[in-house]
């Protein structure tokens, strides 16, 4: 009985490492940041461009630029512009300019 028990308590530790463990594996974290803002007032039009990287290394035909978001948004007048960064454990980052305007 004794023995029965030890075992459990050790699967019960072992189970709780695991999980949590692995609920920092799937977890990400994203930040927007501002990164400009210009002296044009804040407009409608929002656009947006983004690129995902692997291993903070390996970008393939990535473009978020400012220029590519505000094309996308359809803005000539420049407002505000903000990064979005979406981490997963460094394996997979997101990017993702944001710019308001007219």
């Amino acid at each position: 009985m004794y023995i029965y028990l030890l075992i459990s308590q050790n699967m019960k530790k072992i189970l709780l490492i695991a999980s949590i463990f692995s609920a920092s594996i799937l977890s990400s974290c994203t930040i927007t940041k501002p990164v400009s803002a210009t002296s044009n007032t804040v407009g409608s039009k929002k656009g947006e461009s983004e690129g995902t990287c692997y291993f903070g290394v390996m970008c393939f035909n990535v473009d978020a630029s400012i220029q590519k978001a505000a094309k996308n948004g359809g803005i000539t007048k420049i407002s505000t512009v903000d990064l979005k960064t979406s981490n997963m454990l460094g394996i997979v980052v997101t990017y993702t300019c944001i710019v308001t305007g007219e």
